[in-house]
Formats: structure tokens, sequence, C-alpha cells
């Protein structure tokens, strides 16, 4: 199972993550978020940073011109997007760098499937995120996984949302043929932003294990 450790915004702790078993960092680019790394992370020294992890930067209804300026000045690898971005949008970055879509999912009847149907054949990855009404993530809070069991999703995807260390064993009794990793924010911080590092090392370690 991949971990991705999102909305970091201090080199320390970034220099410090590589040497946990982890394998995505993300960077919000959302100004709205109060983990937006813009004027809080020099991209010099984050495009310079050595670390065996994928560099993945988090966008949200961001231009073409936005996010590939970003990729370009933080040296990053992969990008998430997480607004409202058209299939056709999705189309022209994946043929620039791969990306994860990420759904928000608002009410206890979703129809996975038709939310993704569209999607399939433009994106890398999926990411399901619970949803709230004028929020784009960052609620800290859980969808029902059981949208997803029975999903026909045939793309690899993370889940997101309010997942803390208590929810290793749920984790590892979740199965979907396609389930291919956690997403992790808010339940692993000090305040948004500062990650609690030995919380993530904890959680990663008993999750692999």
């Amino acid at each position: 199972m991949k971990i991705k450790v999102c909305g970091n915004t201090r080199i320390e702790q970034l220099k410090e993550l590589s040497n946990l078993p982890i394998d995505y960092v993300g960077l919000i680019f959302y100004p709205q978020s109060p983990r937006c790394v813009v004027q809080k992370l020099d991209p010099n020294d984050f495009k310079q940073l050595k670390m065996p992890v994928t560099k993945v930067g988090v966008f949200v209804n961001a231009s073409e011109e936005e996010i590939m300026k970003q990729v370009e000045d933080f040296g990053l690898e992969m990008v998430q997007l997480h607004g409202d971005e058209t299939v056709s949008f999705c189309n022209k970055i994946s043929d620039q760098l791969k990306v994860i879509k990420a759904f928000r999912i608002t009410d206890s009847d979703a129809n996975v499937d038709w939310l993704v149907q569209e999607y399939h054949e433009v994106c890398d990855y999926f990411l399901f995120d619970k949803g709230s009404a004028g929020l784009y993530g960052g609620t800290g809070k859980k969808f029902d996984w059981d949208l997803l069991r029975n999903s026909t999703i045939k793309k690899p995807f993370f889940l997101s949302g309010g997942i803390g260390k208590n929810d290793v064993a749920a984790l590892k009794a979740f199965h979907h043929p396609f389930f291919y990793g956690v997403d992790v924010n808010s339940r692993f911080e000090i305040s948004p932003g500062i990650k609690d590092l030995k919380l993530i090392k904890d959680f990663a370690e008993e999750l692999i294990n």
C-alpha cells in the first residue's frame, strides 16, 4: 500500500519525511488553503531536495499555465487536480506529466462509477476525498468507503479524508482490486502545514507491516 503525505510546508520536515517509509509528498498550491506553500517554501530549496519519493503538486481549478509554472519552479513530478477540472483539461495536463484526479464524495448514495467514467482515459490515478459544500477537501472527515467496494473502477486510487493513525485496521480490511494507496494530511499535524513526524512514522510502519 502506497502512502502519500500531503500539505507539507517546511523544508526541514520534508528532509525528515524522505527517511520514512512513504512514497509521495504533496505540496498544496490552492491559495485559500492554510497549507498553501506559496511564500512558505522556497521553490529552489524544494527543487534541489533529493528525495526517494514522488513530488506531487495539488491544484484546484488552476490554469494550465499556472500548473506548469509551478511544476517547473518546484521540480514537481506529478500533479493532483482537486477541483472541477474537465476531462479535456485533465487530458492536456496528462500529456505533460502524470495526473491524480480527485473526486469529492458528498452524498451517502453517490454513484462513484458515474463520477469517474469519463476520466479513465485521461488520468493515471484517482483520489477519493470527503466533499462538503464550498470546500475543496480539507474537511478532516471520512466518506463511506463502502461506496467504493463494489465499484467497477479500473484505475489505481487513493483513499483520502479524515484518515488517522487509528484507521490502520480499517485500511488493511478495505479491499478493492485497484486500491492503491492512502493520502493523509490534517490528522497528522501539530498545526496546519506542520506535521507530527513521529505520528506519521508510527502510522506508516504499522500500515506496511
